[in-house]
């Protein structure tokens, strides 16, 4: 999941770049989205409420 919020960033940064502001703004969503998503399945593992096997 950190490799398609890396690969988005990076489409986000060089859309920006060439002017493409609706297509950097769609993936620096769907990025954050996956950030929060990484962050709370990460204190649920810390907290022990869920157990990754």
């Amino acid at each position: 999941m950190l490799k398609w919020i890396l690969i988005l960033l990076i489409v986000a940064a060089i859309a920006s770049l060439l002017g493409l502001n609706s297509i950097a703004g769609a993936a620096m969503n769907v990025a954050k989205i996956l950030i929060l998503l990484v962050l709370v399945l990460f204190l649920l593992a810390v907290l022990g409420i869920i157990a990754i096997a």
